[in-house]
C-alpha cells in the first residue's frame, strides 16, 4: 500500500511537472506588447492595428493586474499575441510598471512602446478633440503635457520602441505599426475574396475591386455547356482556349499582387475582387477560380464565392 500511495504521489508530481514545462513552452512562443505614452499620441489607433493584426487587446489595463494577465496569456492555448494599453490614466499606480515590466519579462516575451509627439501636436490634437488631459481639468492642457512628460520619463528611458506620432496621421500610424510587427509574424494579414456574379443581378454591394470579364466568349451559346459552370473542367478549358483569357488572368494576377501589400500597409484586413459576367455562371466563375489561385500561389489566404451560380 505504501508502494502505491508512493508510486501515485511520484506520478502526480511528473504530472504536474510536465504542465509546468508546457505552460513555460507556451509562455516562450507567447508575446505581450505593452502600449504606453503621452495622452494624445495615438495609443488607441496603435491599439487598434494590434487588434487588427489578431491580437488579443485589452485598453487600460490596472497596472497591478498586468502579471497575471501575463501569466494566463503564457498558459493559454487560444492566445499566443496579447497588446495592452497603459498610461497616466492610471495615476500613482503607473510608478510601479517599470518594476513590473521586468517582472513580466520573466514569463514571457515583452515589448514595451512608448508613443510620443511635439507638445504643439499635442495641443493642437486635444483642441480638435476638444477633449480634456487626462490629469484633469484644474490646469491647461500645456502644463498637463509638460507633468506627463516628466512623469513618464522613467517609462520611456525603458522602451523597446519609441514612436513620434507627430507627423503621422491615423492611417499613417496604423500602417507603421501594421508593417513594423507583421513582418516578425511573415505572413500576409489580408483575407481576399473573389467573387464571381453575373450583372443581370446587380454588383455585389461589398466589392472593392470589380472586373467585367463579358469581353470573353461566352460558354453559354454552347448548348452541351450551358447547363454547366465555369468550376466545370470542359467548360474552364473552353474559355481557356482564347489567348486573351490567359492574357487577362496573367495581367489581372499581377495587378492584384503589386496592388495588395499597398492595400495591407494602409491597414486593409479584407479585400473582395468581384469578376462580372452576364449571368455569373460560366466566365466570371472560371476567372475567379484561376485568378484565386495565382493570389494562393503568391502567399495570400484566398477565398472563392461563387454569388450567382448554381450548386
Amino acid at each position: 500500500m505504501a508502494l502505491r500511495r508512493l508510486a501515485g504521489k511520484t506520478k502526480e508530481r511528473g504530472r504536474k511537472a510536465r504542465d509546468v514545462v508546457v505552460a513555460r513552452d507556451r509562455g516562450r512562443r507567447a508575446e505581450l506588447v505593452i502600449i504606453t505614452g503621452m495622452s494624445g499620441s495615438g495609443k488607441a489607433s496603435v491599439l487598434k492595428a494590434f487588434e487588427d493584426l489578431g491580437y488579443y487587446c485589452v485598453d487600460n489595463l490596472p497596472v497591478g493586474l498586468i502579471p497575471q494577465f501575463a501569466e494566463l496569456a503564457g498558459q493559454s492555448s487560444e492566445i499566443e499575441r496579447t497588446a495592452l494599453v497603459v498610461d497616466v490614466r492610471e495615476g500613482a499606480q503607473l510608478d510601479n510598471l517599470p518594476k513590473i515590466v521586468k517582472s513580466v519579462r520573466r514569463i514571457l516575451p515583452t515589448k514595451m512602446i512608448f508613443l510620443e509627439a511635439a507638445d504643439s501636436v499635442l495641443l493642437r490634437r486635444f483642441s480638435e478633440t476638444r477633449r480634456p488631459h487626462p490629469l484633469g481639468r484644474k490646469t491647461t492642457v500645456k502644463a498637463s503635457l509638460a507633468a506627463e512628460r516628466e512623469h513618464l520619463r522613467p517609462i520611456r528611458a525603458m522602451a523597446d520602441l519609441v514612436i513620434d506620432t507627430s507627423k503621422f496621421n491615423v492611417h499613417e500610424l496604423r500602417s507603421h505599426i501594421t508593417e513594423g510587427f507583421q513582418k516578425q509574424e511573415g505572413g500576409n494579414n489580408i483575407l481576399v475574396s473573389c467573387v464571381s456574379f453575373g450583372f443581370r443581378h446587380g454588383l455585389p454591394e461589398d466589392a472593392d475591386l470589380v472586373f467585367d470579364v463579358r469581353f470573353l466568349p461566352n460558354p453559354h451559346f454552347v448548348p452541351e455547356f450551358r447547363p454547366l459552370t465555369g468550376r466545370d473542367p470542359k467548360v474552364a478549358k473552353y474559355i481557356r482556349s482564347f489567348p486573351q483569357t490567359k492574357e487577362f488572368i496573367n495581367r489581372i494576377s499581377k495587378l492584384l499582387v503589386y496592388l495588395l501589400p499597398h492595400y495591407i500597409r494602409e491597414g486593409k484586413s479584407y479585400l473582395t475582387i468581384s469578376f462580372g459576367c452576364t449571368g455569373g455562371q460560366h466566365r466570371s466563375v472560371m476567372i475567379a477560380e484561376d485568378v484565386s489561385k495565382h493570389l494562393g500561389k503568391a502567399g495570400y489566404r484566398v477565398k472563392v464565392v461563387h454569388r450567382d451560380s448554381p450548386g
